[in-house]
């Protein structure tokens, strides 16, 4: 089979970033899915992988979102069947979606929304995963106890952020405030569903206070921290929390949030397929998504698709990512 992957590590713009190769196609396990896949899209940790990991094989294929059907099954699965059509994340760890063929187990899986085409589909796992477990694993919002809260998320054009907007304002019924820097990404974060959008190189207290605004109940930041970690904690509810995905440059300071009993969470999507820990909650979320696509609640966050799945296509998508200038997703194939 055809896979695109990496040798070293290194800048976008070296000779061999990403090359193609032929490999063998894998052997599904027990509790594998074998996926023909059809249509990915590219995410931050794709592009942070190649620059900061040595291939511990000699070669590493990327890939963490991914649209397909099923080519064939483990002995152990029960839920899937070959030609279901299906989406999913994936495991960091295991060989990427960046290929024809992936192994994927049934339990990260769920099968696609059906309104949706393989590249419309293929922009929603890794976000819609990562801003449910933000939402609803770290601050305990749920559609019976979430109506009329107020969420800021910090970032609010990219992947997650798009999600989490979406998530929270037309599914949670929450009050949501997006940042975002440039006016056609508050454009972008409105058709998302927030309610108000705001500049945020100017800090975030004062422009959420002149929403009327003295706290707000939950906070996603989508972006580093460490830049919008003070104003964070002086604008989070008593009781209230602040979801993180991206590592800080420093430490921060927690002793902040302690007068006001509020709680600080890390959320790694990988997590649970690293440890083991859990996992078939992830395919269950992606299948309620599906259900909240269908049902027209939920969109696909795709902007672009730049693609037939190729090195040369994938080198754009990455240096489009390492721009910081993306909203939505960027999706190849389908």
């Amino acid at each position: 089979m055809r896979a695109v992957g990496f040798r070293q590590p290194g800048s976008i713009e070296d000779a061999v970033a990403l090359e193609e190769r032929d490999l063998v196609t894998p052997e599904p396990g027990p509790r594998d899915l074998l996926v023909a896949v059809e249509a990915v899209s590219v995410n931050p940790v794709d592009a942070k992988l190649r620059q900061g990991v040595t291939p511990e094989e000699g070669f590493k294929v990327l890939g963490y979102d991914a649209a397909g059907h099923v080519e064939a099954v483990g002995s152990e699965v029960r839920d899937f069947a070959v030609g279901d059509e299906v989406f999913y994340a994936g495991d960091v760890r295991r060989p990427g979606s960046n290929a024809e063929y992936q192994c994927v187990d049934e339990r990260l899986v769920a099968r696609k929304p059906t309104r949706l085409d393989m590249a419309q589909s293929a922009a929603l796992p890794l976000v819609t995963l990562t801003a449910r477990e933000c939402l609803e694993d770290h601050l305990g919002c749920t559609p019976d106890n979430a109506a009329d809260k107020t969420l800021l998320v910090v970032g609010g054009a990219g992947g997650v952020g798009s999600m989490a907007i979406q998530i929270g304002a037309r599914h949670l019924g929450m009050d949501v405030i997006a940042t975002a820097g440039r006016s056609e990404s508050a454009d972008w974060c409105r058709k998302m569903g927030a309610a108000h959008t705001l500049a945020y190189r100017q800090g975030l207290v004062q422009p959420v206070r002149a929403l009327g605004h003295e706290f707000v109940d939950g906070i996603l930041l989508a972006v580093q921290p460490d830049a919008y970690w003070h104003d964070c904690c002086e604008l989070i509810a008593p009781f209230g929390g602040i979801a993180g995905i991206v590592d800080a440059e420093a430490p921060l300071d927690l002793n902040r949030l302690k007068p006001k009993s509020a709680s600080a969470h890390w959320e790694f999507m990988f997590a649970r397929a690293i440890h083991g820990w859990h996992m078939q909650r992830q395919g269950d979320i992606l299948a309620e998504a599906a259900r909240l696509v269908d049902a027209e609640v939920l969109d696909s966050p795709v902007t672009e698709n730049l693609g037939g799945i190729s090195a040369a296509n994938l080198i754009e998508a990455h240096r489009r990512i390492e721009s910081g200038k993306t909203m939505g997703k960027l999706v190849l194939g389908g």
